[in-house]
């Protein structure tokens, strides 16, 4: 995966570009093309920037910050908490749902696919954007949470008035280098079935993000 090769909206990539450059970036693309080569890795190679494609930097709105892709056969698309349709609606999204169920009315959908999101400016962001088949994080500390950590800066910085939903402890801590002040920033537990019931079942996260775009004279997301 050399910087020619990555498959990236052109907006991100413009953002982006001196972060290619690094280093680390060029060591994680070494990682990452002999880890394709080698074993079996999801999300499918072309969608690795899945959500960055969908989701283009002008048009970012809320971010929704997720942790690594879902590590069984088919289920990761490049999408944090989304799975391609027709594959069963995992556990953490199934809490979501239920969550936006009491929040706002609406009936669960039949599909796991966020895509309808991500097009409406919902960049659906994991920190590490690779995972090898049925072994969670086993890409952590290889480069990619420095490059989503830039990217969440890059977000904070260049951009106002923006909605983060960081849910679970990993997505708090990631969520320090976001400016507050020029950012509505929503924390709650972790959707998974361990942790929905301490706190973010009732979160009201999605009318929240909906009442503060719309004081800002923005759409708010039809979740």
């Amino acid at each position: 995966m050399e910087l020619k090769s990555v498959k990236i909206n052109p907006e991100w990539r413009a953002v982006l570009m001196e972060e290619f450059k690094k280093p680390y970036f060029k060591e994680l693309a070494n990682f990452v093309k002999n880890e394709y080569k080698n074993n079996n890795i999801y999300p499918p190679s072309k969608a690795i920037f899945n959500a960055f494609n969908l989701c283009p930097f002008s048009k970012v709105r809320v971010v929704v910050l997720g942790q690594d892709p879902y590590h069984g056969k088919g289920e990761a698309h490049g999408l944090a908490f989304s799975v391609p349709d027709g594959v069963n609606i995992p556990p953490s999204l199934k809490n979501i749902y239920k969550e936006i169920y009491s929040d706002l009315g609406i009936s669960t959908p039949k599909t796991g696919n966020l895509e309808c999101w991500a097009k409406q400016g919902v960049l659906l962001l994991n920190a590490i954007l690779t995972v090898n088949a049925d072994n969670p994080a086993s890409h952590r500390k290889k480069g990619w949470e420095e490059f989503t950590d830039a990217v969440i800066k890059k977000l904070s910085d260049e951009k106002e008035g923006l909605v983060f939903l960081l849910w679970g402890q990993y997505a708090k801590e990631k969520g320090k280098i976001i400016d507050n002040k020029k950012h509505l920033v929503l924390e709650a537990p972790h959707p998974s079935p361990f942790s929905a019931y301490s706190g973010f079942f009732g979160c009201k996260h999605f009318s929240k993000t909906n009442k503060y775009l719309a004081s800002r004279g923005k759409r708010p997301i039809d979740w």
